[in-house]
């Protein structure tokens, strides 16, 4: 008996729809048995950089590493301090992997003494003037970039813009969706059923990736720093300036991070395409009264691009988002009501304490996996009931996710988390049988099979084993990933070069970024405010 087969007894209401078997059955008796393999896979991943003491970095952004406006692949995010490293596509997890290993390489040849930080909750913080925000230069797009960080910062504080994530993009392989039609009988497999099928994992993601926090999540502890001046975050001391919830899996991924109660009016949803659109422009078109007050210009001041409820469509803190590759200064909805979706941006995962580049191929994976698994799976639209439900099960796991007997809410009755988990991963053994195909070492079921051993033993979580060793070694969290950041920093600066190939495209990559920077800044351009209003406009 397998270990996914002993995890738990079998279920009375299960929560997967048994029409998945059928559409699973189909792709395996199609005769394209290798009909997964080679899908798109890239990593966004952020860092903060901090001072050798673990103080974040007031330095600008490193101008050897190129202009954070204009480099394809090393820029920043929120901060000036964040930085973000962002792959090409592989069509395999092992290349990928070293290429953000080279990434790391590379950039800490011009870090000096500074440090990139290991978790994804931040260091010790001193308030949000602590936290420098992004700069971007003098152009209209750059001031556009910035502008809308003060915003942020002003409408939920810097202090949660300071966690650091990776995001897994990924599409499937061309030949998949040719297949997936004739299996579903749907016709062509053209753009809109393409799109159709991107939501349809969307919609299941909403579902059941809370799973992603319980196996994943690395941030069950945080810096007293990170809570100054609140008194509603029901953490525990944990000693030395550390603050704990005993069960929580991923608290940047609970209402203390990205589920902040901000944004607990901003319903977007998943049905389809069209609604997506729709939702997303009535965000970025409604007027806050809240945000109102806040001002847009004041005394020749921007404090934010607008005072609608959400300024751009990146604000919107989703846990997976449709992408389509947007032209220059195409705004995202835009780009994909032109052309639909390309990929998916899953947006769950924390950065690893306890992998040198904060993930590593099982993760990845998994979530190819996973985003076959809820493609495959019967997915009928969410009213806002439902999506109430399946947004208080992602807080709930990240919160308490190893809690013995926890229970979640599936179609307005208790779940039992450990069986509904028990359920996905017996479902995933046959999208990890289909992306083994030609690989005699199988490793999608590894994966798999090292990802039940979690839920058959929560201790072994990344959580778990997070706080075991804050529990062991006495450290405060702020110690502990101080040290760790240390000794990644070594690991990479004593690891082999990478091949100068590699350097040679990275070095050139940001010579040729700060020339872009330069043509765009030296160009005609007319006034910020106009703009900004054609390209807010519909």
């Amino acid at each position: 008996m397998s270990a996914l087969c002993r995890l738990a007894d079998p279920v009375s209401q299960p929560r997967i729809d048994r029409r998945f078997e059928r559409h699973l059955a189909g792709l395996i008796n199609s005769g394209e048995r290798g009909v997964l393999v080679g899908g798109l896979k890239g990593v966004e991943k952020e860092s903060l950089r901090v001072t050798a003491d673990g103080q974040i970095s007031k330095a600008p952004h490193p101008r050897s590493l190129g202009s954070a406006l204009t480099h394809e692949h090393i820029t920043t995010d929120y901060s000036e301090a964040l930085l973000e490293l962002v792959t090409p596509t592989f069509t395999t997890s092992w290349e990928l992997l070293q290429y953000l290993t080279d990434a790391h390489q590379f950039v800490y040849r011009h870090l000096g003494d500074e440090l990139l930080w290991n978790t994804s909750m931040p260091c010790a913080l001193k308030g949000d003037d602590s936290i420098p925000i992004a700069q971007f230069g003098s152009s209209n797009v750059g001031r556009m970039k910035t502008i809308y960080r003060v915003g942020l910062g002003l409408r939920y504080g810097r202090a949660m813009q300071a966690i650091s994530g990776v995001h897994f993009n990924y599409s499937f392989p061309v030949q998949f969706w040719g297949v997936l039609a004739d299996v579903l009988e749907k016709g062509p497999a053209n753009q809109e059923f393409i799109s159709a099928m991107y939501f349809a994992l969307l919609r299941n993601y909403r579902r059941h990736g809370w799973i992603v926090h319980y196996l994943f999540g690395v941030s069950p502890a945080v810096c007293r720093s990170f809570v100054a001046g609140r008194d509603d975050h029901g953490l525990f001391e944990l000693g030395r300036g550390t603050l704990y919830a005993p069960y929580a899996t991923s608290l940047r991924m609970s209402d203390l991070g990205y589920r902040n109660k901000s944004q607990a009016d901003v319903a977007i949803s998943v049905n389809s395409l069209e609604d997506y659109v729709r939702d997303l422009s009535r965000a970025i078109s409604t007027p806050s009264p809240e945000y109102e007050r806040l001002g847009v210009e004041v005394d020749g001041e921007w404090r934010q691009l607008n005072a609608n409820r959400l300024q751009i469509e990146n604000e919107y803190y989703a846990f997976i988002r449709p992408k389509r590759v947007a032209r220059s200064g195409e705004r995202p909805t835009k780009a994909l009501r032109r052309a639909g979706v390309e990929y998916v941006e899953m947006r769950s995962l924390d950065v690893s304490a306890l992998d040198p580049v904060g993930v590593n191929q099982n993760k990845m994976r998994f979530l190819e996996a996973f985003a076959a698994f809820c493609t495959l799976a019967p997915s009928a639209p969410i009213d806002l009931g439902e999506q109430g439900e399946l947004d208080q099960n992602h807080v709930t796991v990240a919160r308490q996710g190893r809690e013995p007997g926890l229970m979640l809410r599936f179609d307005g009755r208790g779940a039992d988390m450990r069986e509904w988990a028990h359920e996905i991963l017996e479902a995933m053994q046959g999208t990890c049988e289909l992306l083994d195909h030609g690989d005699p070492k199988r490793p999608y079921s590894s994966a798999l099979a090292a990802q039940a051993q979690k839920l058959a033993n929560p201790a072994a979580t990344p959580s778990a084993r997070l706080l075991a060793e804050l529990q062991t070694t006495g450290e405060s969290f702020f110690e502990l990933a101080l040290r760790m950041s240390r000794t990644y920093k070594s690991y990479f600066t004593e690891l082999h070069p990478p091949d100068e190939t590699r350097v040679a495209e990275f070095t050139a990559a940001a010579t040729a970024s700060l020339e872009a920077q330069e043509e765009i800044e030296a160009a005609r351009q007319p006034p910020f405010r106009e703009y900004l209003a054609a390209y807010l406009a519909d």
